[in-house]
């Protein structure tokens, strides 16, 4: 059943749905109209370019994802919601924190963002949470809650719905909470008054291209996500290309150079939800010991993670990079370079071909002695 939009005072709805969201954790809530055909022409060239590398799932339903009406026919409005996800007891300084980690070689390190629970399972239970609180309010109503999971075009979504601007690493920048936040939304068959969206301030910055470790932002708003270390340690199922290899550094599962160094970051807010703490071996980790992770214990520590999603397979091959990084890195000290050198050699017989080649290259990356 459509609810008729005279039947309740759309401005009033928006507010309450906006209070039940502070309730269930969310940081913001907008609403967007389902017109979209202006991002239309940049996603084809996007996708023409191949800059989507592997994401074949990014072309798939052609224009449905700039199309919520077609993805979800009835659609006439879209919540979008934003959720800050950095733990409680974050540094103040963490931004430098982390960008010292990345000169710790030995050390493995995994974006932000997947140091705790899966994101998409947080967001979409407190999601339909919300639509279901909407419902009880005005009634039935047709919907769909998407986290990063269909072919939704969700910065687009958020930033035309007031949530913030598309930052030159084409990530959504907000003046309050920088860019440490997930997004959602919510497809409904109702028609909600629309927010507005905000300026954009990221002015001559170019902070987050000048440090990308592979170059993968072209341009301002322009990334190619084949060189993205992201894509690389997390979509990409294949060998990672050799020239890219030595530009991961110790970069295991994703990365977030370009949010560390943004000045915007400086106002990014904790999250009051216990799901996004770190768990424990996911942060601070040797390599070795990560490289010694059986499959079942890789299951067991990544459960309920974003991170099993990659499987152990891959997540072996991101760590023999980091390693072989480490031994380049790592020069004459004859202790380092054969602890090193062991820990890559019990993967040396490995059951899957790409773990044995990046073994074995990792292997290689080893300085010689005097």
């Amino acid at each position: 059943m459509t609810i008729n939009s005279t039947q309740f005072d759309g401005n009033q709805l928006v507010s309450q749905i906006q209070a039940w969201a502070r309730e269930l954790g969310f940081s913001q809530i907008g609403v967007a109209d389902v017109d979209l055909s202006s991002a239309e022409p940049g996603l084809l060239a996007w996708l023409a370019r191949g800059y989507h590398g592997d994401m074949a799932y990014m072309a798939n339903h052609g224009l449905k994802r700039a199309r919520p009406a077609e993805l979800v026919p009835g659609t006439l409005s879209v919540i979008t919601a934003r959720m800050d996800y950095l733990p409680a007891a974050t540094p103040t300084d963490w931004q430098g924190e982390e960008l010292a980690r990345l000169e710790r070689p030995g050390e493995g390190i995994v974006s932000l963002y997947a140091r705790g629970r899966d994101y998409h399972k947080v967001l979409r239970s407190r999601l339909q949470k919300l639509t279901d609180r909407i419902a009880a309010h005005i009634g039935p109503l047709g919907h769909r809650v998407f986290t990063d999971s269909a072919p939704v075009l969700e910065a687009e979504l958020a930033a035309r719905s007031g949530q913030g601007w598309r930052g030159k690493h084409t990530l959504l920048l907000n003046r309050e909470a920088g860019s440490m936040f997930f997004l959602g939304e919510i497809y409904v068959d109702i028609a909600l008054p629309t927010s507005s969206p905000v300026q954009e301030h990221c002015g001559t910055c170019n902070a987050c291209i000048s440090i990308c470790p592979t170059q993968a932002i072209l341009a301002p708003q322009r990334l190619d996500a084949r060189r993205c270390i992201s894509y690389l340690t997390i979509e990409h199922a294949g060998p990672i290309p050799l020239e890219l290899r030595p530009l991961m550094g110790n970069r295991i599962y994703g990365c977030d150079d370009c949010q560390l160094v943004c000045p915007w970051n400086k106002f990014a807010q904790r999250s009051a939800l216990a799901d996004f703490d770190p768990r424990e071996g996911l942060s601070g980790q040797q390599l070795g010991a990560l490289l010694g992770w059986t499959e079942e214990e890789f299951l067991r520590r990544t459960e309920g993670s974003p991170i099993r999603r990659i499987g152990h397979a891959r997540w072996l091959r991101n760590v023999a990079v980091a390693l072989g990084n480490a031994l380049r890195q790592g020069g004459g000290d004859a202790l380092r370079r054969e602890s090193l050198l062991a820990a890559l050699g019990t993967r040396l017989e490995h059951a899957d071909a790409v773990v044995r080649e990046h073994v074995q290259w990792a292997m290689a990356q080893a300085p010689e002695l005097e």
